[in-house]
């Protein structure tokens, strides 16, 4: 079955849905969004912690929001991107209010603002600890209610379609490939559709799922960077994977693991040892409050060293019942494991949450590849440079929605559908022992990018992680040529394509810097007078 569609966007996050609802406003055709299973599962419901914009003009400005910004990014942000991130936050804020988004306010009505590592004032809007999840609500409301835009779930997109389809040889070198739309897998019918659009938006989150623990849902595979990576576009920063430093220790839950916001720090938690000890003071002037890359260092080195499985965070000094309010889902999940945040420490881990690269590009959204664009965790904007400051992601995606959706609008009318685009090649069967193989081989690359390509690395490390991951993609390009496309082995497919890029471009970068952290290339190897604190 062959569709047309004027905009056609694959991801259904705060990036996915607000570009939708930017361009669903000029009624300039039809809008789809793709989502791979239900419009509630994104990593945009996952996050707590809440979204960064400058409004108390008071105390703060756009020019400390840029500075703490580029700090985090370690100064290799695009200066550009940070700047239009910063200055048209507070619009993106209002698109969010006026979409029906809720932040809680304080009595006189102004927003109740918290403060995270990195930040130097109070700048993080919020919905008591489930941000995400109410920005999810506010816009799927506002999405499933505007007429011109479908929503369609348990739709996979297997690949965008360019002129390598239509049999013209495309290398890194082909100064104009253009996406014509996606190959589509109904996951209903196991069935591939062709998607014709004439401007193809991707938004289809982070890579967590990569790693054998992260505080992503198991959808966030990496589809979108895979899918753009394999049709000869720009992926650039991969090796900046941010590992947040505390997530819930549990250890009969570790895929998704339960994040335990930033904000908790902000609020004044303290991070110790089991025993109670402080250590962050070791590390950074910040303490608790540095920077994630810092902070989820430390927690490793610390856990290295005494040879423990989590660090603690510590809250028992703070009022219960203003915990308690601030922290309702967090009190409740900790509860639900014997642990009463009030008067008893939160086990934390490090683990993998935040993708800082991505598919490269401008400042109006648009990727390498003409009539696609990019928007979100899946995207590479400069904004985040070498590490990402909390909570500037999802107001990252909302202010790249509106340029490019503001760019795909001006020129939209100069593109057709591509009506030469063959169908997909549907041959090929598919047995339980191949299922078998899929699932294990889909463990054993969480296991060696954990293992090997982790908070810190080493060149010995990276080299065995890409000779173990170039063994799994000839094994699994070789399957996927003789079965039928499915979920399971496209989401492999693309974790594989995922590791190696990320593992590739780690081998690349001879320093450490920001959250790529080698033992390689110390920090301070030409500074003879310092230390580094977290080469044990």
């Amino acid at each position: 079955m062959v569709r047309k569609f004027d905009f056609l966007i694959i991801g259904s996050g705060v990036a996915g849905m607000s570009y939708a609802l930017k361009v669903a406003e000029a009624r300039k055709g039809k809008i789809a969004i793709i989502c791979k299973t239900t419009l509630e599962e994104s990593n945009t419901t996952k996050a707590q912690g809440g979204i960064s914009s400058v409004t108390d003009l008071a105390l703060d400005n756009f020019e400390k929001h840029i500075h703490d910004t580029m700090v985090a990014g370690d100064y290799i942000n695009d200066p550009a991107a940070v700047h239009q991130v910063v200055t048209q936050a507070p619009d993106g804020i209002r698109d969010l209010v006026k979409w029906g988004v809720n932040f809680d306010r304080k009595e006189d009505g102004t927003f109740d603002l918290h403060r995270e590592g990195g930040h130097s004032e109070f700048r993080i809007l919020h919905h008591a600890d489930d941000t995400g999840a109410e920005i999810q609500r506010g816009l799927m409301a506002a999405v499933r209610q505007h007429p011109d835009i479908e929503v369609l779930e348990h739709h996979f997109a297997v690949e965008i379609i360019t002129q390598h389809h239509l049999g013209v040889r495309v290398t890194r070198r082909t100064p104009d490939i253009e996406c014509y739309g996606a190959y589509v897998l109904n996951l209903a019918s196991g069935k591939i559709d062709t998607f014709l659009s004439k401007v193809t938006l991707m938004a289809t989150g982070g890579t967590g799922a990569v790693y054998q623990t992260t505080t992503n849902p198991n959808i966030a595979t990496g589809d979108g960077i895979a899918m753009v990576y394999r049709a000869k576009g720009k992926v650039q920063d991969m090796e900046f994977v941010q590992f947040h430093p505390t997530a819930l220790y549990h250890p009969r839950e570790t895929h998704p693991a339960y994040l335990i916001t930033e904000a908790m720090r902000g609020y004044g938690g303290i991070l110790r040892l089991p025993s109670g000890e402080e250590f962050m003071q070791k590390y950074d002037e910040r303490l608790s409050l540095a920077p994630r890359d810092i902070v989820a260092r430390a927690i490793d080195n610390e856990m290295k060293i005494h040879g423990i499985d989590h660090v603690c965070l510590d809250v028992t000094h703070k009022d219960a019942e203003e915990t308690k309010r601030h922290f309702p889902n967090i009190f409740e999940k900790c509860l639900s494991i014997g642990i009463d945040i009030t008067k008893q420490y939160i086990p934390v881990t490090p683990c993998a949450h935040y993708m800082c690269g991505g598919i490269k590009v401008d400042l109006d959204g648009q990727s390498s590849i003409r009539r696609l664009y990019a928007v979100g965790e899946c995207s590479c904007t400069g904004l985040h440079g070498g590490n990402r400051l909390a909570s500037n992601s999802l107001i990252e995606a909302v202010v790249y929605a509106d340029a490019a959706a503001k760019h795909s609008l001006s020129v939209v009318d100069q593109y057709d559908f591509n009506e030469r685009v063959p169908k997909w090649n549907d041959e090929g069967t598919m047995t339980n022992e191949e299922k078998v193989l899929i699932s294990q081989d889909a463990r054993e690359v969480g296991q060696i990018m954990s293992t090997y390509v982790g908070i810190v690395r080493s060149d010995l490390r990276l080299r065995r992680a890409w000779e173990r991951l170039d063994l799994l993609y000839e094994e699994t390009e070789d399957l996927f040529k003789r079965v039928k496309a499915t979920r399971d082995i496209c989401e492999l497919r693309n974790m594989i394509n995922v590791g190696y890029l990320i593992t590739r471009q780690a081998l690349e970068r001879k320093e450490s810097r920001g959250l790529h952290y080698t033992v390689d290339y110390d920090r301070h190897a030409l500074d003879k007078t310092k230390t580094d604190p977290f080469k044990n």
